[in-house]
């Protein structure tokens, strides 16, 4: 491999950067977090042929908001990031007038392959590259660009949009959290074929009364796989119970709901469900739940 500089054997053992600063033979090491994004477009269309459409460039230029340019900074952080990017000092009489022309300038050229922009900073908060990271938060405020590419193609305003690659990682990541524990939650549940009748009867317009236990399960198991986010926050609900007997009473007869109002015959238990639970769970409503109770144990008699 060769003889190498210190600086060069630092690189190499950590995967960070490092600027190192001799001073009397001590080294001085600043920690550089590197976080590279995209800024990518939204393909041409037409007829173009693909070589055309390859070396062709769209540009995410300037839009006025309220007669000024779009900014990507709040007035505190162009004093802090711009300092010498602009030709005059914040504490310049003319610092708002050449912000308000490298704003309206600020232009992008986006090709076929993107645009990669270095927003990483060091440990003391200094971006790595202040240029790109200027035009990184212009591009996030700008009303053209998405944050997603899902985002961009379900919206026709939005011509960009920014790959993150960390983000993406974390959000899939997220997801599989989210499905783990969901599936946690079902093996729980699973055991208690009450409170799956319950979470089923939430979950859907489904009456659980009428189906067997398999019925039920299959139907449980196939909401959580299309929805796990609801499941879960079905499944661990401390108010599972009496949320579910509303639903039922409801659809039994017993109470009634106009809007988000749950009545009893001209009581207003609540103004929402979540009104009703509180008003039903108070001790000194409990002689009320146990006329409902039995109210729909009546009609499920019959």
């Amino acid at each position: 491999m060769g003889e190498q500089s210190p600086a060069a054997l630092i690189d190499y053992i950590y995967p960070e950067s490092y600027s190192l600063h001799p001073t009397n033979l001590n080294f001085k090491r600043t920690i550089i977090m590197s976080k590279k994004v995209y800024l990518r477009r939204k393909g041409l269309g037409g007829h173009l042929p693909k070589a055309v459409t390859a070396e062709a460039k769209t540009r995410l230029s300037s839009v006025y908001v309220n007669r000024q340019p779009l900014k990507g900074f709040s007035p505190e952080e162009e004093k802090k990031y711009m300092q010498g990017i602009l030709d005059v000092s914040p504490e310049h009489v003319d610092w708002p007038k050449h912000s308000k022309n490298f704003w309206a300038d600020l232009s992008i050229p986006v090709g076929f392959t993107g645009v990669e922009l270095e927003i990483g900073k060091d440990e003391n908060g200094i971006p790595t590259s202040i240029m790109d990271y200027i035009k990184y938060n212009f591009a996030i405020k700008h009303p053209y660009v998405a944050l997603t590419k899902e985002e961009m193609e379900l919206d026709v305003t939005k011509k960009f949009y920014i790959q993150d690659l960390a983000r993406e990682d974390k959000v899939k990541n997220n997801a599989i959290k989210l499905k783990k524990d969901a599936d946690k939650e079902f093996i729980k549940v699973s055991s208690n074929s009450n409170n799956m009748k319950r979470i089923l009867r939430l979950m859907s317009n489904t009456n659980p009364d009428r189906m067997t236990d398999d019925q039920i399960e299959n139907s449980l198991y196939e909401l959580k796989n299309s929805n796990p986010k609801k499941f879960l926050r079905i499944a661990t609900d401390k108010n599972l119970e009496v949320r579910a007997e509303i639903e039922e009473m409801v659809s039994a007869g017993v109470l009634r709901k106009i809007g988000n109002q749950v009545i009893y015959i001209d009581e207003v238990l609540g103004d929402t469900i979540e009104d009703t639970i509180v008003h039903l769970k108070d001790k000194k409503n409990s002689g009320k739940l146990t006329v409902l109770r039995a109210k729909l144990k009546e009609l499920s008699l019959i």
